[in-house]
């Protein structure tokens, strides 16, 4: 049972060291919206939204004010629109009426982000789910707060290595037409391999066709907190080192389920899960970076940064699991580049490179994550880089994703500028050589012999 004594033991994390709950985030389901009319559908979806989170950041704010728990933000997340919109989109366009309306909706609640402009197309598409994906660069240039996300592969299907090549191109498109942006379309477009259901982190985050109606998904987050835990064992053990983060992730965890429990009973609406990430912010002190580096490399991507990862993410989920009813979404440590001030500075001093990430995502939370490349990066370097991290998550079952950001008319040395969470980033320099011949090759990976199970 939580108390308000475990609440006020955080004070401290709360105001000096970054401990905040990154996001409330209603899932809604949209299934009943489905109609063969356009105009009726959008309507539906409109009114659905509208009327079931109307009270969400009300809610949200009462908590804070209570608790003076930081809530930085409050979110939704619908079904994959691709499965909405099969039976009255038949263009392009039909599927950008649907990303207007849910932008329509997302101001009117006053969320700061929607996720589920989504498709899962890990085995095939459907004619709609093409539709969709093609109509992504669009969707994002002509919409403020609608994310993206597309499902590529999984343990039990394989890599759909069709969509990869079209998503690569998609990535492109969505650079070229957000370039007067620094291309911030591309950073609410992710792609996944082995997607959860509830994620309550955008840009991934979508409602699951198994889940309720409605649910309450909370994310959590406090990379501050524990780089400040570990200051205090300096020097000590492995086992003691791994002692602190685990305590230090059961009282985190704590908090969000303090926060997920009075919203969901305001709300009367079911809770779902935590996700006990750490997130990064560009914030100083809120950065996992830094917690590599006080567990004892000079910089993130040294020799012994994805041993380090390891550990953090390993006892961060045995310590947060301890501390809630239910654990889902990603859980565990995000290596984003442009939310993590460490990570910038990192790549500004040549210690970290994709390569290195992409070894890292072995072993964390998500994959590549918000990373500036050259914006003269062909659309099939991109499609080989995503189908790299697909086959991660494909064999070694976790979701791994990918979520680039080819910056136009500019080059390694440059920088890219989004301000707020999104933070920004120096563009990294990509390897050289074509892939070409391998993202042309059409159908799909299968999946791998540890995949056949029943």
């Amino acid at each position: 049972m939580i108390n308000i004594f475990e609440a006020n033991e955080t004070n401290e994390m709360i105001e000096q060291e970054n401990l905040d709950v990154r996001t409330i985030t209603m899932g809604i389901s949209l299934l009943d919206c489905i109609d063969s009319n356009l105009d009726k559908m959008n309507r539906k979806i409109y009114d659905k939204i509208t009327s079931t989170a109307r009270n969400l950041i009300a809610v949200g704010h009462d908590i804070e004010r209570e608790y003076g728990i930081p809530i930085v933000n409050k979110r939704i997340s619908v079904t994959p629109i691709a499965l909405i919109g099969g039976s009255a989109c038949r263009t392009v366009d039909d599927f950008v009426s649907i990303a207007h309306t849910l932008d329509r909706a997302a101001k009117q609640v006053g969320v700061n982000f929607l996720g589920g402009y989504s498709a899962l197309v890990s085995k095939g598409m459907t004619p709609a789910d093409e539709l969709l994906i093609r109509s992504i660069p669009i969707a994002l240039a002509k919409t403020d707060r609608v994310c993206s996300s597309v499902n590529l592969g999984s343990t039990k299907t394989g890599i759909n290595m069709d969509a990869v090549r079209l998503m690569g191109e998609t990535v492109k498109k969505t650079a070229e037409l957000t370039k007067d942006a620094d291309c911030l379309g591309c950073a609410k477009l992710v792609v996944f391999c082995n997607a959860p259901d509830d994620n309550p982190f955008m840009a991934g985050a979508f409602h699951g066709v198994t889940e309720p109606d409605v649910v309450i998904n909370v994310g959590v987050s406090g990379p501050g907190v524990v780089k400040h835990a570990l200051e205090s064992v300096r020097g000590e053990s492995f086992e003691v080192l791994c002692e602190t983060i685990k305590k230090t992730a059961f009282k985190v965890t704590r908090v969000g389920q303090l926060v997920a429990q009075e919203a969901s009973r305001r709300l009367k609406v079911p809770f779902g899960i935590i996700d006990l990430s750490l997130a990064p912010t560009p914030a100083v002190g809120d950065s996992v970076a830094d917690i590599l580096e006080e567990i004892g490399v000079e910089h993130a991507g040294a020799p012994g940064t994805t041993a380090a990862l390891a550990l953090l993410n390993d006892q961060v989920k045995k310590g947060g699991v301890m501390a809630s009813s239910y654990v889902g979404g990603l859980s565990g440590a995000f290596i984003p580049v442009s939310e993590d001030a460490g990570m910038i500075r990192a790549v500004e001093a040549g210690a970290l490179t994709i390569e290195k990430l992409e070894a890292m995502t072995c072993v964390c939370s998500v994959g590549l994550d918000m990373i500036a490349v050259p914006g003269d990066t062909s659309a099939a370097t991109i499609s080989g880089i995503i189908a790299d991290e697909m086959a991660l998550g494909m064999v070694n079952q976790k979701t791994t994703a990918v979520r680039l950001i080819p910056a136009i008319g500019k080059s390694v040395g440059d920088s890219v500028e989004f301000g707020g969470l999104l933070g920004g980033a120096p563009v990294m320099a990509v390897n050289p050589f074509s892939c070409e011949s391998l993202i042309s090759r059409t159908g799909r990976i299968p999946a791998p012999v540890h995949s056949f199970k029943n």
